[in-house]
């Protein structure tokens, strides 16, 4: 069977985690291939509402294996408190593997992130101070430390050995922070390491067995194409490709074998930390859009930061989809724009006093400014529909719009936070 990937197609905050919920249903296997724990995928089932930051999002489903692949970032003691605190509330143990390949997020990490943070003062990019950036920074050092390290105990306190050398000079000399041992790191790392041992095999070789025998398989994405460090908002992306096509690399699946693209964008905009931000609102204009907005209001999973709020941008929409390669689009929190009796949509940028619908490098984009068009509202609850010929016609007209906007066919549309509040398109 093909390989479907779920990817963000703005900045993330798009609604990922509630479509790979509805599709692992039909799905044997759930992939998270980048990232860490530095975002989260909010979903609500009947066991409750959850903000998963690590764990892939098929956790709920017992048929389906879940799996940390190599291109994770992963934090050990952030994964344990999840998958503890998922079974403390009644959901059974998922089936779940990690990379021995993936690389570890050390305490060093976490402190790095933390105090350039503080450095920069004004000048800081919104990071979440989960270690992201020094943890990739690490990998592509080639001093990272991998899951398999953490069997081996002379190999593992070689490399920590040869990371605090430079590390140590950061703390005392640019950050003016203690310094930190080898004994301060390397015994908890073991410990951490017996803590996971059941979890570690494998997994490019679970994969290729699953693809043998065509099982169904999910690969899921954090953030969304805006955050791209290649093709998004520099410098305030993430530090791990964002895009489907990278999926293949994270995960440990030939390229070949994704042959689905979801991309998925809300209905409006929101976007949490720093980085240009086109068709942003303030004020009450915005509150009330981020009051309204899921199922709690439109703050970050992981921060609680209150998002910044923005009507739907079809320049940066289009872009992203077409980054991620999107073969169909979901759209996400339609429901919640029912209280609007006209709803403005950004259709084109104006830089300089000239208008474009091409979403434009770092550089121009801080001088950009929205083409707003206004779509008629359809002023009323539409969460108890589940069929798109029974949206209002306004409601339809404006998925319509998107989907001529986007030049991608918008295949699904969330009406509300739960996983019943789906409406397929034919």
């Amino acid at each position: 069977m093909p390989v479907s990937a779920i990817v963000g197609a703005n900045w993330g905050d798009e609604g990922k985690g509630k479509m790979t919920d509805v599709l692992a249903r039909h799905s044997d296997f759930v992939i998270r291939y980048q990232g860490g724990n530095n975002a989260g995928h909010t979903i609500i089932n009947d066991y409750g509402k959850f903000a998963l930051h690590l764990l892939p999002s098929g956790v709920f489903y017992p048929h389906t294996t879940n799996i940390l692949g190599p291109g994770v970032a992963l934090n050990i003691p952030s994964f344990l408190g999840e998958l503890d605190d998922l079974i403390a509330r009644g959901v059974p143990k998922p089936s779940l593997y990690i990379s021995e390949r993936a690389q570890v997020v050390l305490p060093y990490h976490l402190l790095l992130d933390e105090y350039e943070e503080e450095r920069l003062g004004d000048r800081k990019y919104g990071s979440t101070k989960s270690g992201i950036a020094p943890f990739y920074s690490d990998k592509y050092l080639k001093i990272g430390v991998q899951v398999a390290d953490l069997f081996h105990e002379g190999r593992l306190r070689d490399r920590i050995e040869r990371a605090l050398t430079v590390k140590n000079l950061l703390f005392e000399h640019l950050y003016q922070k203690p310094v930190m041992s080898l004994e301060q790191i390397a015994p908890a790392l073991m410990e951490a390491g017996d803590q996971i041992a059941q979890y570690v095999c494998d997994t490019s070789s679970l994969l290729h067995n699953a693809l043998k025998e065509e099982k169904k398989i999910l690969v899921e994405g954090q953030l969304g194409a805006l955050r791209d460090p290649d093709h998004g908002i520099y410098p305030y992306p993430t530090s791990s490709s964002t895009l489907a096509g990278f999926a293949s690399i994270g995960a440990g699946i030939p390229p070949h074998s994704i042959t689905q693209v979801v991309a998925v964008a809300k209905a409006y905009s929101s976007c949490v930390g720093a980085g240009p931000f086109v068709s942003e609102i303030f004020d009450r204009e915005a509150e009330e859009l981020r009051e309204r907005g899921g199922d709690a209001g439109e703050y970050g999973a992981t921060t609680g930061r209150p998002r910044r709020m923005g009507w739907f941008d079809a320049v940066a929409t289009r872009y992203g989809c077409r980054m991620q390669g999107a073969t169909a689009v979901a759209l996400t929190l339609l429901d919640v724009l029912g209280y609007l009796d006209e709803i403005p949509v950004c259709t084109a940028y104006e830089i300089d006093g000239e208008k474009t619908h091409k979403f434009p490098v770092p550089a121009l984009l801080d001088r950009a400014t929205p083409v707003l068009e206004k779509l008629p509202g359809w002023r009323r609850d539409i969460s108890s529909i589940r069929r798109f010929s029974d949206l209002p016609a306004n409601a339809q007209n404006y998925v319509k719009h998107i989907e001529d906007w986007l030049e991608v066919p918008v295949k699904w549309v969330s009406v509300g936070p739960r996983r019943e509040d789906i409406i397929e398109l034919p």
